[in-house]
């Protein structure tokens, strides 16, 4: 019989002549000696001559005499024939099994069964271990993450989202543990000290979404309208802190039923809190698992921001159970149909719930940084070609889910909500229980709209980047030139049609029309006959619902300043003006003087939205001038805090009665800013209350809000010859079990602008003081001061920290936070040097871009040298009365 195991050796997908059709699972988790065994048996439909059979398998000890294929067609099989096979090859490089038959396997269904083992690994992968302690010992619980192809970790599988199956699962664990699945349970069975839980058959769904927790929990439970049950387990004594995410799942799953015009499709849902998770949490079908800090909101001990931050990621991963997990991109290809969109109705969803957080103004947070990675050479589109399973994890990114849910944003606006709410309705209906490409959901929108929807959305997805739009007054015409953006100050070859909006004087004028060539003109006549001095100004790209960037020429640039001084402008639009202008002062495209200019425009401003853009691009503007211009950036930095003051002496340190949601986070922001540019009186005064928090921890003069801002005060005064401060900090991370509290203080111990203490920080994250998971809060905390101590340090353990943090997004996390802030050429060389024999594909797009970023931070800063007024529009701007 022709061909042999070798012939599938580094084949980027499976072949496709055998399909499963559903899965029997039983699995039995060891979890003292964290292995577990299982058998599997699936029936398979052979659809294409082969004596073949190849699945994914990584990380298993099959038992080779356990494999048998029964085939269950009518055709009388002679009576010896063997169905065991006659060639077993696990390929570990490619993750795969190859199953050789003595002949051709019958077409239609047959049956495949084997035993296997494997570990309980450490690695937040495939069936790993997470660590938690019941009353005051260590345990382990058992937990899953698949997404994107570690169910082949698990049990030998056809891993790839297309192979949609139906799963029946069976449990064998310690009678006094809680085991959960996708499922309910049908009957559990007690014997000795081991209980075994059957559950109920899934729909059919991919195997990323197949979802197993076995340890001790509690929950709490509500139901939705069409009396869906809906539980949050946490660790036993903690399920008052579920009760916020169990309110928004509750009401996130009755909205997007409507919204989509769909049921829930399964009987249940749980969300549960796992100690060690490497991402903030994953969508599988029916058992939403979350880290802890992503699920949990504590009265006492919780900022606004988690409180926020827990609502946004519950809405996002429901919204998968429609967009996602019912219909399924067909390859990894596609993901950003997956996160793009829970991202885009997450949004959605919490402005619905919460309408006074004012969501919408927050979502151009994504679009921010969508833009900002997007500006990058190395960059990539939306959807980009992914040929191994070891290419998944890099596309989790910024792109994915920022710039996805901004273009989806962008299309809604254009289409207009109800259109397109009705034609995704359709899309969900039509690719239900199976698999669809971002062409497919075009095809229903076009079809359902009318609208050219496919020409439009190829150019944001097939390509990488954006365009910035040129506008340039020239008499009564408007005249518009759009290249690609990119923040190295080149031009890229790209060309889009871009949705484009404007409106002059005011929202009532207002234009749509798509630019679909390099230029257009639009005349104003008309459209602005009522305008003229002081009051005429042109905003393009109305609320920023389009994603690309507008350079004003200097009198449409007046105009603009003119508007947000006199308030005229939405809070949308004066978010987009103040990035557009800080993005093109990166790519020398525009001065920073007329940048800082600018933000003098915002210094009586008091919103928080805005104020989150304008404190982030003054943080910027403070680490680039450090390096730039030390002898002004002092100067700098006193401008800077001033534009900032007025506000937060406005809100203050103390939180008043009446005051809402954003107050409070403005509070927060600024006072964590103020702390970051070296503002005295706000680190004083957070020393201040951080001694008596120490005496008294439920004194209302340093609520959870503000004690991120207090915490880097203190780090600002530690040194290795006084270093009260950080063992303090240390000890309070130590007594607490509060998973956002941690963190608040990881990310400020490494802030200090003492090496050695950094250095100290990092070394903490070697130890089993931090868990593996929580990494990135200290590395994202690096004063400007330690970035050199960082560098030296991840090149002293870099052996280390690969073995013990594999996953691809941590590892990129150690690049990008190290090498990100550095500015010269020379250290890009520097890393590069060091690079040259480490890299590997799975964090190599990340380190080429920390690379790009140092390199057009080089360019500033020479950019920056040579402006010939900045000294002098500093002092201007330092002596003007506020």
């Amino acid at each position: 019989m022709a061909g042999s195991p070798e012939q599938f050796r580094g084949q980027s997908r499976l072949p496709r002549f055998a399909a499963p059709l559903r899965y029997d699972l039983v699995l039995r988790p060891d979890l003292a000696a964290c292995t577990f065994s299982g058998s599997a048996s699936a029936a398979v439909a052979v659809s294409a001559p082969t004596r073949f059979l190849v699945l994914n398998a990584a990380e298993l000890a099959v038992d080779r005499s356990s494999i048998r294929f029964q085939a269950l067609t009518r055709r009388a099989l002679p009576r010896s024939e063997d169905w065991a096979p006659t060639e077993v090859a696990q390929f570990e490089e490619d993750e795969i099994l190859v199953l050789g038959f003595g002949r051709e396997l019958p077409l239609g269904e047959g049956v495949l069964s084997m035993d296997f083992t494997g570990t309980l690994n450490d690695q937040m992968r495939g069936f790993y271990r997470s660590k938690y302690e019941y009353n005051g010992e260590a345990r382990n619980m058992a937990v899953t993450q698949f997404e994107a192809a570690d169910a082949r970790r698990c049990f030998p599988c056809w891993d790839e989202p297309a192979f949609k199956a139906k799963f029946k699962i069976t449990l064998e664990v310690p009678a006094e543990l809680v085991a959960l699945s996708n499922m309910p349970v049908v009957k559990e069975t007690v014997c000795g000290p081991l209980k075994t839980v059957y559950y109920e058959e899934s729909p059919l769904m991919s195997t990323y979404l197949v979802a197993i927790v076995v340890g001790l929990f509690d929950y709490i439970e509500s139901s939705t309208l069409e009396g869906t049950k809906v539980r949050v387990y946490t660790q036993v004594g903690k399920t008052s802190q579920g009760k916020f995410a169990l309110d928004v799942g509750v009401k996130s799953l009755d909205l997007f039923k409507d919204y989509f015009a769909t049921p829930y499709p399964l009987p249940k849902l749980d969300m549960i809190a796992i100690p060690d998770f490497a991402a903030g949490a994953m969508e599988n079908y029916g058992l939403v698992t979350y880290r802890e800090s992503a699920l949990l909101y504590d009265e006492q001990l919780s900022s606004a921001s988690n409180k926020q931050q827990v609502a946004i990621t519950v809405a996002h991963e429901l919204a998968h159970q429609w967009f996602g997990n019912l219909v399924t991109m067909e390859w990894w290809t596609h993901l950003w149909l997956n996160e793009g969109f829970a991202s885009w109705v997450s949004y959605l969803a919490v402005e619905s719930i919460f309408p006074e957080w004012n969501n919408w103004t927050q979502f151009l947070d994504e679009t921010t940084s969508g833009l900002r990675l997007d500006a990058l050479a190395e960059s990539h589109p939306i959807e980009v070609d992914v040929n191994h399973a070891s290419e998944i994890d890099a596309i989790f990114d910024s792109i994915s889910y920022d710039k996805g849910a901004s273009v989806i944003r962008m299309l809604q606006s254009y289409l207009g909500a109800e259109r397109f709410q009705k034609a995704l309705a359709s899309y969900i209906k039509k690719y239900a229980y199976s698999n669809a490409k971002t062409e497919d959901l075009w095809a229903v929108l076009e079809e359902e709209t009318g609208e050219p929807v496919k020409d439009l959305m190829t150019t944001w997805t097939k390509q990488q980047g954006y365009p910035v739009i040129y506008a340039k007054l020239n008499g009564q015409d408007l005249e518009l030139e759009q290249a690609q953006f990119l923040s190295d100050g080149s031009s890229g070859p790209g060309m889009w049609i871009v949705p484009m909006t404007a409106c002059c004087g005011s929202y009532d004028l207002n234009k749509k029309f798509l630019l679909k060539g390099k230029t257009d003109t639009m005349h104003i006549k008309d459209f602005a006959a009522t305008q003229s001095g002081q009051n005429f100004w042109i905003k393009l790209n109305i609320d920023q619902t389009g994603f690309y960037r507008v350079k004003y020429d200097d009198e449409l640039a007046a105009g603009l300043e003119n508007a947000i001084k006199a308030k005229k402008l939405s809070l949308m639009d004066m978010i987009g003006i103040v990035e557009d202008s800080y993005a093109l002062s990166v790519a020398c495209k525009q001065t920073l003087t007329s940048l800082l200019r600018l933000l003098n425009a915002y210094r009586h401003e008091s919103d928080y939205t805005i104020l989150s853009h304008v404190t982030s691009v003054c943080l910027s503007v403070n680490r680039i001038s450090t390096d730039a211009n030390p002898d002004l950036s002092s100067d700098i930095k006193q401008l800077l805090i001033k534009l900032l003051l007025l506000a937060a002496k406005r809100v203050g340190w103390d939180p008043k009665d009446s005051e809402s949601h954003l107050d409070v986070m403005l509070r927060s922001l600024l006072l964590i800013a103020l702390v970051k540019l070296g503002h005295e009186e706000t680190i004083n005064e957070g020393i201040r209350r951080f001694h008596i928090f120490l005496e008294d921890r439920k004194t209302p003069l340093l609520p959870p809000d503000n004690r991120k801002a207090a915490y880097l005060a203190v780090m600002q005064t530690v040194s290795t010859s006084n270093r009260a401060g950080y063992d303090v900090l240390l000890k309070i991370y130590k007594e607490t079990s509060e998973a956002q509290e941690k963190s608040r203080i990881l990310g400020s111990l490494s802030s200090c602008p003492d090496k050695d203490i950094v250095v100290e920080a990092l070394n903490l994250m070697l130890t089993d003081e931090v868990r593996n998971q929580d990494a990135f809060y200290v590395l994202g905390g690096i004063s400007l001061e330690g970035r050199e101590a960082a560098w030296a340090w991840l090149k002293d353990n870099w052996d280390h920290v690969v073995k013990t943090w594999p996953s691809s997004s941590l590892i990129s996390d150690f690049v990008n936070s190290t090498v990100s802030p550095f500015t010269s050429e020379e250290k890009a060389a520097e890393v590069s040097e060091f690079f040259t024999t480490r890299v590997k594909p799975s964090f190599e797009r990340a380190l080429k871009q920390s690379l790009e970023r140092v390199r057009i931070s080089a360019r500033w800063i020479d950019s920056i040298k040579s402006e010939p007024s900045l000294a002098q529009t500093v002092q201007q701007l330092l002596l003007q009365e506020f």
